[in-house]
């Protein structure tokens, strides 16, 4: 068995001595950075393969930024990168807002892309408005008529309220707000359907875009549809409570109807038993009359005929009844 060959060998340590010298000495991006008149010492392109930064996104920056008359320090790159930031995003932010003539600086571009926010979208943003379509907003006039209408706003960025300032829901559900309180201040829903720029006249007034991240250019009614008649709606459950209620009363009363009546009819039976009672004890009366004296045979006798004549009267009042208590 034959050993390794020590050409074999010095071939592969001179190819990894080639490979980590150039890995570690990008001397290609160093000629294209000299080139484009950027100077950056080899040193610090060493240090960024040290510090795990890749050299070809800082020189790409600083080319791309100093091609477009920006200056831009290697080392802020750096960190910002290192804090997880969009290097070349923020560069193109700086060349596009340097181009439009928009106050940017180094520093608030950084803090956006570091905040989450697009900080190029922003800039475009800025030279280009953005228009937002708004849901559906319902709203009720005065006179109970209800409109749902849709906006459209057209909102440009503010760069300086990117950061802390709040997003486009935020300005949705003020200009939602401001339609719903301009539609329900109007007397009639006629008046809407008239002028509906006095709803983006009203809104505008607002000042809605305050701590925002936009600022709002203008406000246009796309489109306004009638809802329903939500007063007569409301007047109907209205009268339709107002009769429940009524009914309730006229129960209560016929319920306190019937229990007097029940009441009475108890009282009426109680007395008619109480005349049955004292009419049982009328002949243990008279017997009692006639063995103590009190009472003689001619009165007794004038007393049946009273009676007789009574129950005579009653038959000829009622024969039907009468009939019925003799049957009894």
């Amino acid at each position: 068995m034959t050993g390794i060959s020590p050409v074999l060998v010095i071939g592969i340590a001179i190819i990894i001595f080639f490979w980590l010298f150039f890995y570690f000495i990008p001397l290609g991006l160093w000629f294209s950075a000299v080139f484009a008149k950027v100077y950056v010492p080899i040193g610090q392109l060493i240090a960024m393969r040290i510090r795990k930064v890749p050299p070809s996104v800082i020189l790409n920056a600083l080319v791309a930024s100093s091609k477009a008359g920006l200056k831009l320090n290697s080392d802020e790159l750096e960190a910002h990168f290192l804090a997880r930031g969009n290097v070349p995003l923020v560069v193109n932010a700086l060349i596009s807002a340097d181009k439009a003539n928009i106050d940017l600086s180094f520093n608030m571009a950084t803090a956006i892309d570091l905040a989450g926010r697009d900080v190029l979208e922003a800039v475009q943003m800025s030279v280009n408005p953005k228009v937002i379509d708004t849901p559906p907003v319902t709203a009720v006039s005065k006179d109970g008529i209800q409109l749902i209408c849709k906006a459209r706003v057209t909102v440009r960025a503010n760069i300086k309220q990117l950061v802390g300032g709040a997003g486009e829901e935020t300005v949705l559900a003020r200009v939602g707000e401001g339609i719903v309180s301009s539609i329900g201040s109007a007397e009639s829903h006629k008046q809407v359907l008239e002028n509906p720029d006095s709803i983006s006249k009203v809104v505008l007034e607002k000042g809605l875009d305050a701590g925002t991240a936009f600022e709002i250019l203008s406000i246009d009614i796309a489109d306004i549809d009638i809802g329903k008649n939500i007063g007569a709606e409301l007047q109907m459950d209205q009268a339709n409570a107002d009769k429940n209620i009524a009914q309730a009363k006229a129960e209560e009363r016929r319920a306190m109807a019937v229990a007097v009546e029940q009441e009475m009819k108890a009282k009426a039976q109680e007395a008619r038993a109480e005349v049955i009672r004292a009419e049982a004890e009328i002949p243990k009366a008279i017997s009692e009359a006639f063995r103590k004296g009190n009472l003689g045979i001619m009165d007794y006798y004038k007393f049946k005929n009273i009676e007789a004549d009574t129950n005579m009267r009653d038959s000829i009042a009622s024969p039907k009844e009468y009939k019925g208590k003799k049957d009894k």
